[in-house]
C-alpha cells in the first residue's frame, strides 16, 4: 500500500432509496478505478459489495460495504449503503463517518421518502452532498421534473455539472459543463471518446454552462464581483470556488448518467477526487472527555492521540468478528493495545486491514481520517469508541432507529432451542436494529426489528449461519387483571393426616388501587391471632395467586390486600398453610371483587405525508385509538396517538400500505387501561381455549 496523507482521503457514501442504483455506480466505479477487471451485474449476484447471500437471494443490499481504492492519486474509500427501511440501521452508522455524499436519484422514479430522510439526516450532520441523476438510459427518463422534485422536496438547488447527450435510446453521452467537453460512449463498458458537443445540443449546453458559472459565482463575493463586471473567470477559479461551495453547504452539484451503462460515470469520480472534501477540510469531531465529563474535541491529525469510532461490525461464525472503524485522530498500530471507552476496558489489535467488499487488505497502521478494519476483538461493538489508554474520548451516540415490528420467535427442534440465544446475540452484535428479549409474563422470546423483510432476513440468517431453524409468531398482548371494588373474605387450610396436621386461617380485606401503582399488602394482625412470623408467608401466598388472575389467568395488578384478622394451631400451623391459606383468600376475593381485564396502551408517534393524514387517522379511530394531537413538520404532519397494542401488532405494513411506503412510527409504552366488556369476554374465551388445549 503506497504512503499518502489525511489530504488525499475521500470517504464517500453512496445513498438513496433502494433500487435507485447505488451497488451498480459502485461497480462502475470500481471498475473505472482497476480494482475490478469486469462490470459486476446485481442480477448475476457478482458485484464486489454485494456478497452476502441473503443480498444474492433478495437482489439488494442488506449491509454497508466498503471498497478502498486509488484513484488520481487520492485513497478513496467508498461505502455502498442500504435503502430500504428494513435495513437503515448500516446507513445511520455510516453516516457518522463519511466526509462527502452521493445521493442517486432516478430520472425515471424520482425522489423517493427514504432519500428523503437521508438527506436530511445528511444535512444534519453537516455532511457536503452532491446528486447523480441515475437511469438516463431509461425512455421515460425526465431530467428536468427530477431536478425540480429535488428543489422542491429537498430544498436544495441542484445545480448541472455534466448534460445528457440525449435521453432514452438516445442516451450516447454527457458534457462536462465546466469545460463544455463531450464525452461520447461507444461499444460496452463505458468507453468514450472526447470531441465536440453534438450541433443539435449546443445552445442547451451553452445555456446550461452559463448557469453553472453564475450559481458557483454566486457562492464567493470576490468571484460575483468580477463575474458582474464582465472579468473571465478561470476554471481552476471555478473549481476552487466550486469545491469550498461544496464544503460550506452553499451549491449542490448534479451529475447525470447510468450507472448500469457506466456512462457519465468518470466526470463523477473527477469530482469525488477534485470537490469533495478530505477529513482534513472537515470540522474536528466532538465529544466528552470520560475523565472530566466535559466537552472536548479531536482533530484530523496524526499528531493528537488515537479516537477511532466503529460504525459496523461484521459477525460470522467461521471467520469470526470484524470491526469496522474510522479514525478520527491519531494513528491505529497493528500489533498493540487500545483503550475502549464505551466497555471501559482493553482491548488488543492485531494486524489492521482494509475492505473492498469482502476482501481484505492488510496494512501496518490506519492513519487519522482514514477507514480500516480489524478481526477478532472480544469486548467492542458498534458505536464503542477505541482510543489511546492514556487519552479516552468518547463520540456521540448514533441514533440508530428503534424497531417497529415485533414477533415471538420459536426454535422447531429442541436441540435449537440451546442454541438459539447464542446465535441470535451474535446477530444483534452486527445488526443494532435488531432486539431480543424474553417476555417475564408471556414467557415467549420475542425479537424486534425494523419491519417485516428485516426479520425475515435475521431468521434466514440464523438457519444459514448457525443452523438454527425457527418460526415466527405474533406475539401475545401482555394482559393483565386487576378489581373494581373493595371485598372481604376468608382463606382457611385445614389438613388432617395420620400425623401432623396442617392449618392456616386468614381474613383479607382486597380494594383496588389506582392505575400503574402495582401492589400493596398492609398487615393490620392485632393481639397475636396470626404469630408474626406467618405474615410473610401469607403475603408470598397472595402474591403467587396474583401471578394468575381469576379470569383469564393473567397478572393481577393495583390492588391493595390487608390482612386484619386470622387464627392459628399451635402444632398444626405452618409457613405452607399460611401460604395456602393466603392465595385461597385472594383467590376467592377476586372472583368476588368484580374483576376486569386490563390492556397495554401505547403511545404512537406517526410522521406522515399531508395528503395521507386524514386515511392515517380514520385508520387509528378504527384501531380504537385516541389522537392527542397533529403537528405540522416540513412537509409532513406529526399525529400523536394513544392506541391499545392489541390493534397495533402489525401496524409496519398497514402503514406503509397507506401513506405508499411514506409514512413511518415510533411507539412507547403509556399506561394500562380496562378492556371494553365486549372484547374482554372473547380474549377470557380464547385464553380458556388455549388453557384446556395445553
Amino acid at each position: 500500500m503506497k504512503e499518502y496523507g489525511i489530504h488525499q482521503i475521500r470517504n464517500i457514501g453512496l445513498l438513496s432509496d433502494g433500487g435507485a442504483g447505488k451497488t451498480t455506480l459502485a461497480e462502475a466505479i470500481l471498475f473505472n478505478a482497476g480494482v475490478t477487471n469486469r462490470l459486476g451485474k446485481v442480477a448475476d449476484g457478482n458485484t464486489v459489495m454485494d456478497y452476502d447471500p441473503d443480498e444474492h437471494r433478495r437482489g439488494c443490499s442488506i449491509n454497508a460495504a466498503v471498497a478502498t481504492f486509488f484513484y488520481k492519486n487520492k485513497k478513496v474509500n467508498l461505502i455502498d449503503t442500504p435503502g430500504y427501511a428494513n435495513f437503515i440501521t448500516d446507513t445511520i452508522g455510516c453516516l457518522r463517518v463519511i466526509d462527502g455524499a452521493i445521493f442517486l436519484v432516478s430520472a425515471v422514479d424520482g425522489l423517493k421518502v427514504q432519500t428523503e430522510k437521508l438527506w436530511n439526516s445528511a444535512k444534519e450532520l453537516g455532511i457536503p452532498r452532491i446528486f447523480f441523476i441515475n437511469e438516463m438510459d431509461r425512455s421515460q427518463a425526465e431530467l428536468e421534473k427530477v431536478l425540480e422534485e429535488i428543489k422542491d422536496e429537498l430544498g436544495a438547488k441542484p445545480v448541472l455539472l455534466t448534460y445528457p447527450l440525449g435521453r432514452g435510446d438516445d442516451f450516447r453521452g454527457v458534457v462536462e459543463l465546466l469545460t463544455k467537453k463531450a464525452l461520447i460512449y461507444e461499444g460496452e463498458e463505458g468507453k468514450f471518446t472526447e470531441g465536440e458537443v453534438p450541433a443539435e445540443f449546443k445552445d442547451a449546453v451553452e445555456e446550461a454552462h452559463n448557469t453553472l458559472i453564475e450559481d458557483i459565482a454566486e457562492t464567493n463575493d470576490e468571484l460575483m464581483e468580477k463575474y458582474l463586471e464582465g472579468e473571465e473567470l478561470s476554471e481552476e477559479e471555478l473549481l476552487e470556488a466550486l469545491a469550498q461551495g461544496v464544503k460550506e453547504e452553499k451549491i449542490f452539484p448534479a451529475l447525470v448518467g447510468s450507472a448500469i451503462l457506466n456512462m457519465g460515470v468518470h466526470p463523477l469520480m473527477e469530482v469525488i477526487v477534485e470537490i469533495l472534501p478530505s477529513p482534513q477540510e472537515r470540522p474536528p469531531v466532538k465529544g466528552i472527555d470520560p475523565n472530566t465529563g466535559e466537552e472536548t474535541e479531536r482533530k484530523y491529525s496524526t499528531d493528537e492521540p488515537l479516537a477511532a469510532l466503529v460504525f459496523k461490525t461484521i459477525s460470522d461464525p467461521y471467520t469470526g468478528k470484524i470491526t469496522l472503524f474510522k479514525v478520527f485522530s491519531g494513528v491505529l498500530e497493528g500489533d498493540s493495545t487500545v483503550y475502549n471507552t464505551a466497555k471501559e476496558t482493553k482491548e488488543r489489535v492485531g494486524k489492521p486491514f482494509f475492505m473492498v467488499g469482502k476482501e481484505q487488505k492488510p496494512t501496518d497502521k490506519v492513519i487519522a481520517g482514514d477507514i480500516g478494519a480489524v478481526a477478532k476483538l472480544k469486548e467492542t461493538s458498534t458505536g464503542d469508541a477505541l482510543c489511546a489508554p492514556d487519552a479516552p474520548f468518547l463520540f456521540p451516540p448514533i441514533p440508530f432507529p428503534e424497531p417497529i415490528l415485533s414477533f415471538a420467535i420459536q426454535a422447531k427442534s429442541r436441540s435449537d432451542e440451546e442454541k438459539i440465544s447464542s446465535a441470535l446475540q451474535r446477530l444483534m452484535e452486527e445488526d443494532p436494529g435488531l432486539k431480543v428479549k424474553r417476555d417475564e409474563q408471556t414467557k415467549e422470546l420475542i425479537i424486534s426489528g425494523l419491519g417485516q423483510l428485516h426479520l425475515e432476513t435475521i431468521v434466514e440468517r440464523l438457519k444459514r449461519k448457525y443452523g438454527v431453524e425457527v418460526e415466527l409468531q405474533t406475539p401475545k398482548v401482555p394482559y393483565k387483571e386487576t378489581i373494581k371494588k373493595k371485598v372481604k373474605m376468608q382463606g382457611r387450610y385445614k389438613k388432617q393426616t395420620g400425623g401432623r396436621g396442617q392449618y392456616g386461617d386468614v381474613w383479607i380485606e382486597v380494594e383496588p388501587l389506582p392505575r400503574g401503582t402495582g401492589f400493596e399488602f398492609e398487615d393490620r394482625i392485632v393481639g397475636g391471632a396470626i404469630p408474626r412470623q406467618y405474615i410473610p408467608s401469607v403475603e408470598k401466598g397472595i402474591r403467587g395467586a396474583m401471578q394468575e388472575g381469576v379470569l383469564a389467568g393473567y397478572p393481577v395488578v393495583d390492588v391493595k390486600v390487608v390482612l386484619y384478622d386470622g387464627s392459628f394451631h399451635p402444632v398444626d400451623s405452618s409457613d405452607l398453610a399460611f401460604q395456602i391459606a393466603g392465595s385461597i383468600a385472594f383467590k376467592k376475593a377476586a372472583a368476588q371483587a368484580n374483576p376486569v381485564l386490563l390492556e397495554p396502551i401505547m403511545t404512537l408517534e406517526v410522521i406522515a405525508p399531508d395528503d395521507c393524514v386524514g386515511d392515517v387517522i380514520g385508520d387509528l379511530n378504527a384501531k380504537r385509538g385516541k389522537i392527542l394531537g397533529v403537528e405540522a413538520k416540513g412537509k409532513n404532519q406529526i399525529i400523536r396517538a394513544q392506541v391499545p397494542l392489541a390493534e397495533i401488532l402489525r401496524y409496519a405494513p398497514e402503514l406503509r400500505s397507506i401513506t405508499g411506503g411514506r409514512g413511518t412510527y415510533s411507539m412507547e409504552f403509556s399506561h394500562y387501561e380496562e378492556v371494553p366488556s365486549h372484547l374482554a369476554q372473547k380474549i377470557i374465551e380464547e385464553s380458556k381455549g388455549e388453557e384446556g388445549e395445553n
